[in-house]
């Protein structure tokens, strides 16, 4: 399946920076675009033709409403996916909307993903019939051992059945990056499944958290998204080593991503 990624390992975005009209109207420029990828790809879902490549295409739709809007995306290490010859666990932070509408663009594109979400998306105005579609594993995020049971038995049958999994293990979005609340769920189930993880460092805060609903914060193109894929670690022993490793690898990368602006 083709992507505007074409075989490059690194994308970005070729444009120049926003201007100071597009900063202006960013919020018209993209959620209008934004609104209506929603609606039709929610229109397609309830009649059960939101295909993946259907997905896909509504993924890289919202890259580049976003870029029309000035956002600069720098997507690095897209080999992973291509090289990859079964399925995995990918693991990353989580900071804002964005991740997971862009995400599917990008893994889909090369294997069958799905996420572990919050099970509220899957009652959600609209948007849930899109979440339905994509035979997500939906955990409550207020008990851990119940949400780690989930996990295991849904997450190997998907696994089983060649899906990988993205896994935000962050409790909710958030645009510092604490290493306390980043659990270890993606490395127990990839043990489990006895598959390898692939980390993901994501700096999407070119979204932001809305003041008064969560999805529909303010677009700045001032700042640039970061998505770099992590090589593939084999779990070896408890996992912790490897945990560690992946919060590491996040914190790094956000530090120095926080140089690029």
């Amino acid at each position: 399946m083709k992507t505007f990624l074409t075989d490059k390992n690194i994308y970005v975005t070729p444009r120049k920076k926003a201007g100071f009209l597009t900063r202006l109207f960013t919020n018209f420029i993209f959620y209008p675009q934004g609104i209506y990828i929603v609606l039709s790809s929610s229109w397609w879902a309830k009649r059960g033709k939101y295909t993946d490549k259907k997905w896909v295409e509504k993924s890289l739709a919202t890259v580049k409403a976003l870029e029309r809007a000035g956002v600069r995306f720098k997507i690095e290490n897209i080999n992973v996916l291509r090289k990859l010859d079964s399925p995995c666990v990918f693991i990353a932070n989580h900071m804002s909307t964005l991740e997971t509408f862009v995400l599917p663009g990008l893994i889909q594109s090369f294997r069958d993903v799905t996420f572990v979400v919050q099970d509220g998306l899957m009652v959600y105005p609209v948007f849930k019939h899109v979440m339905i579609s994509r035979n997500p594993i939906p955990v409550s995020r207020k008990n851990p051992r119940q949400d780690l049971k989930i996990v295991f038995q849904e997450g190997v049958e998907r696994i089983k059945n060649n899906i990988s999994l993205v896994i935000f293990p962050q409790s909710t979005r958030t645009l510092h990056f604490d290493p306390k609340q980043f659990n270890s769920m993606g490395v127990k189930l990839a043990k489990r499944a006895g598959v390898a993880v692939v980390p993901i460092a994501v700096k999407t805060d070119a979204w932001t958290i809305g003041k008064y609903h969560r999805d529909f914060g303010k677009i700045d193109p001032r700042k640039k998204v970061h998505i770099y894929f992590g090589n593939p670690l084999t779990i070896k022993g408890n996992g912790r080593e490897e945990h560690e490793y992946i919060i590491n690898f996040i914190s790094q990368k956000l530090a120095s991503w926080e140089q690029d602006e």
